[in-house]
């Protein structure tokens, strides 16, 4: 099945949410899903792999004078600064002053954020069977909040740059990854996805809306991105997180409005794998050149926030 290409019809996909089901793998009350897949000896030889300790963040700055620079039509960043803590406590000015902050930030949009297990579900269900009911406005998420997990994820991580497969800075707007161009991409530079990995699937999205603009918000923007033919291979290999340089899903996906982001559904509600959107893979994929390998110690801390479904992010990779 991690052949096939872009001719897998609707159906097929509809299939997947019961052939590539983690539900029960790791018990009835599971929260963290794909995360199982990171244990202490991933962690252990992954920390081991570091040579340079040459280090590279893999987000952009959060900033509320641009919340939505990538048009995902949904980014609010809110920062208030309130001065003169100091006299504010004391009734007086001292020789030391201090400020505090208020940040507000809707994580799901254009800036580098976690997709935690309670984003997406599928016919009222989130992953392992929860029902999606349990998240509330008001009461968060309270089964599959990203705060479970607590342990971040700190494991080997791998780019496969299918930009530079194809000789381009980015793929054509539309372009869908096929399992294929995964395979290529491995053997091209000489690496293997593992149980384990996160894996960073380069298409040069990011960069090229940054460069040229967006041509339309949110889901009707055609991007670049992995095709629903993908996930078998994400399922065999065990990813643990996956991340990519726009929204994870080609856009159009080729399939009807319940499929709209099939890599989503699928990957969210089925495998229960942790995705990160709009990672900055530029810098990235030019010292991976430099270094001449393509995997390197791969460490993202989510918010220990209780009941959110999703953290802003700054990934690092450390070589």
């Amino acid at each position: 099945m991690s052949g096939r290409g872009t001719d897998l019809t609707e159906d097929e996909v509809l299939d997947l949410f019961t052939s590539l089901s983690n539900w029960g793998r790791w018990g009835d009350d599971d929260r963290l899903g794909t995360l199982n897949t990171i244990t202490d000896e991933v962690r252990a030889a992954a920390a081991a792999s570091i040579r340079t300790g040459r280090a590279v963040s893999l987000s952009r700055d959060v900033d509320p004078r641009d919340p939505d620079p990538l048009a995902s039509g949904n980014s609010a960043v809110q920062r208030f600064t309130g001065t003169h803590e100091v006299e504010e406590h004391f009734g007086r000015p001292l020789r030391f002053d201090a400020v505090t902050e208020f940040v507000g930030i809707a994580a799901h949009g254009s800036n580098t954020h976690v997709d935690g297990l309670a984003h997406y579900s599928w016919d009222g269900l989130n992953y392992n069977g929860f029902p999606a009911s349990e998240t509330t406005s008001l009461g968060g998420a309270r089964r599959l909040s990203v705060h479970h997990a607590v342990h971040g994820f700190l494991t080997r991580g791998v780019l496969l740059d299918v930009a530079a497969l194809h000789g381009v800075d980015w793929l054509e707007r539309g372009h869908p990854v096929t399992p294929d161009e995964l395979t290529a991409a491995e053997q091209r530079q000489g690496v293997v996805v593992r149980p384990g990995d996160a894996l960073l699937v380069r298409t040069g999205n990011v960069a090229r809306i940054l460069r040229e603009g967006p041509d339309a918000v949110g889901p009707a923007a055609r991007q670049a991105g992995l095709h629903a033919s993908c996930l078998p291979f994400l399922r065999e290999r065990d990813v643990a997180v996956l991340g990519n340089d726009g929204v994870q899903d080609v856009q159009p996906s080729g399939y009807g409005p319940d499929l709209t982001r099939p890599v989503h559904a699928v990957g969210l509600v089925a495998l229960g794998l942790w995705l990160i959107d709009n990672v900055e893979l530029t810098e990235l994929a030019a010292v991976c050149r430099e270094e001449g390998r393509w995997e390197f110690f791969f460490a993202a801390l989510p918010w220990r926030v209780v009941g959110v479904t999703s953290s802003a992010s700054n990934p690092v990779a450390i070589f």
